[in-house]
């Protein structure tokens, strides 16, 4: 049996970034050719900056960093790679920081749930699938049906718990 999202899900735990990097630039290379598209290097950029760290950035900190890359700076440029990315399952849009981060396991189907902590902004993807349907049931008692969920749960990760308080 595979294991869980949450149990390879990188961003609070010890991993090979450069591997973790590589491997997710391969596979988003494979879930754009299946869907008949193209990871342009404008959008392949984008998605190295989301890569580097397991953080959300705002759309302007990565329009900042294709500019200084010689991709341009006019906002349409990020705003229409990162809306690929999001539309191709590549990243994610934290609705919470009103910002971006790589999706960490591109080209599966899995429902995340993002766990955000409040002070370094790092995000990891914990699998929800269970909270969704209860949701899911406890709206349907109501005649209430839900089509689209986004889950965001803030706190510490183990790094920032060790320093605080």
């Amino acid at each position: 049996m595979a294991p869980s999202v949450a149990a390879t899900d990188p961003a609070f735990a010890a991993h090979d970034h450069g591997h973790c990097t590589e491997d997710a630039l391969s596979r988003a290379e494979v879930v754009t050719k299946a869907a008949g598209a193209r990871l342009t290097p404008v959008r392949r950029r984008v998605l190295e900056i989301l890569l580097e760290q397991h953080r959300a950035l705002g759309a302007y900190d990565v329009l900042a960093r294709l500019a200084a890359d010689g991709f341009g700076n006019q906002p349409p440029v990020a705003y229409r790679a990162l809306e690929f990315l999001v539309d191709h399952g590549l990243a994610h849009r934290i609705q919470r920081l009103n910002a971006f981060t790589a999706c960490t396991h591109p080209g599966a189907d899995h429902a995340p749930a993002f766990l955000i902590c409040r002070d370094c902004s790092g995000v990891a993807e914990a699998e929800a699938a269970g909270a969704r349907e209860a949701l899911g049931a406890s709206a349907a008692t109501r005649g209430f049906l839900i089509e689209r969920t986004t889950i965001e749960a803030l706190g510490l990760c183990p790094a920032c718990r060790e320093v605080a308080p």
